[in-house]
């Protein structure tokens, strides 16, 4: 008897992310390095879709409904998004129709409950920095969109579907191991909302029916290195079991 085939996978980048950098045929980087190889090995089909890097959830979930209906029609998907992509994949299957395309969704230090970070930055660069992004074609509304106040809004206005499986994963990283470039969002976020990846708090990432906690930076959460910590955990084999964890 033959086995019906596997659900697909779509991985959702964050923040000024990408599926992948190529020069010509060659990849030179990929967003989830190692992790989409790790589960096509496995036996499953992969997407990564390439979304604004710093428009909106609104535009950014319009983006990745177009992919998945493109990349595996008359299919449901799982879905894992790191970061903002947890916010477009909730508000794609919210409020875009997509509830019927989407077996679950796996969040990734996503602040769903926004980031203090966000807030910080915008009181005091917000004046002077949009203006210029804005001046340079740069969309900022991303930044907005990851306040405390504006996802308190998001979500009282996108309420979770049922039927579909929420789940979510948060990052705890401290001292030494804190990479040079989260440093000031990690001493904000740690003073106002305690444990954190660098960007995201642990009280803000955890959501749905199942939260569990890594060990590692922001980043590190897609299998970037940190070389200031070692004895974290494999990344790709902890993306197979969280595919294995919502099969039925």
């Amino acid at each position: 008897m033959i086995s019906p085939p596997r659900a697909p996978i779509v991985l959702v980048h964050g923040l000024l992310g990408f599926d992948r950098v190529k020069v010509g045929p060659f990849t030179l980087l990929r967003y989830f390095p190692g992790i989409e190889d790790t589960l096509v090995t496995s036996g499953y089909r992969v997407g990564v879709p390439n979304l604004y890097k710093t428009r909106g959830v609104a535009e950014r979930a319009k983006q990745l409904a177009s992919f998945v209906r493109d990349r595996f029609p008359n299919e449901r998907v799982h879905v894992i998004a790191h970061s903002m992509g947890g916010l477009d994949a909730r508000y794609m299957i919210s409020r875009l129709g997509m509830h019927d395309r989407v077996l679950s969704l796996t969040t990734i230090a996503t602040p769903h409950r926004g980031s203090t970070f966000a807030d910080w930055a915008i009181r005091r660069f917000g004046r002077t920095m949009k203006p210029l992004l804005h001046l340079c074609g740069i969309q900022t509304r991303a930044f907005d969109d990851l306040t405390v106040e504006s996802c308190a809004r998001f979500n009282e206005d996108v309420p979770d579907v049922p039927g579909i499986r929420y789940l979510s994963v948060g990052g705890r990283c401290s001292g030494p191991a804190v990479p040079l470039r989260w440093r000031p969002a990690h001493i904000v976020v740690s003073k106002y909302e305690g444990p954190n990846d660098g960007v995201v708090s642990l009280k803000s990432a955890q959501y749905g029916e199942h939260f569990e906690i890594w060990d590692g930076d922001h980043m590190n959460l897609v299998n970037r290195r940190n070389p200031r910590a070692t004895g974290w955990g494999h990344r790709p084999s902890d993306y197979l079991r969280l595919v294995r964890r919502v099969e039925p």
